[in-house]
Order: C-alpha cells, then sequence, then structure tokens
C-alpha cells in the first residue's frame, strides 16, 4: 500500500527524484568506469603500488 502511494501525486516526487538520478548516472557513468579500471589496475598489478616504496627503501 505504501509503495502504490508513493507512485502517484501527492508523493510523486519520488518518481521524479529517481528520473534525476538516472540522467545523473548517465553523465558519471565515464568517470565510475575510469575509477574502476584503475582499481583494477592497482589490484592486480602490485609493482604500480609499489614503485614509490621501492624507490624509498633502496
Amino acid at each position: 500500500m505504501i509503495r502504490f502511494g508513493m507512485c502517484h501525486p501527492p508523493a510523486g516526487l519520488n518518481l521524479y527524484v529517481a528520473s534525476g538520478i538516472t540522467e545523473l548516472t548517465k553523465a558519471v557513468m565515464p568517470w565510475l568506469l575510469t575509477m574502476l579500471l584503475f582499481l583494477v589496475l592497482i589490484t592486480y598489478i602490485p609493482q604500480i603500488t609499489m614503485v614509490l616504496p621501492n624507490l624509498i627503501y633502496q
């Protein structure tokens, strides 16, 4: 019953907010994919993260 009330006026504002979130997600997707790529690189190639410590302790 609560879900039905959220989808119709006067509480239809939730649909408007949900559509805004969808647009925002589409706009931010390139940045999210870039961060995910860097996360995968850092996670699976440890030499990337160990460059600075190796320089300091050699």
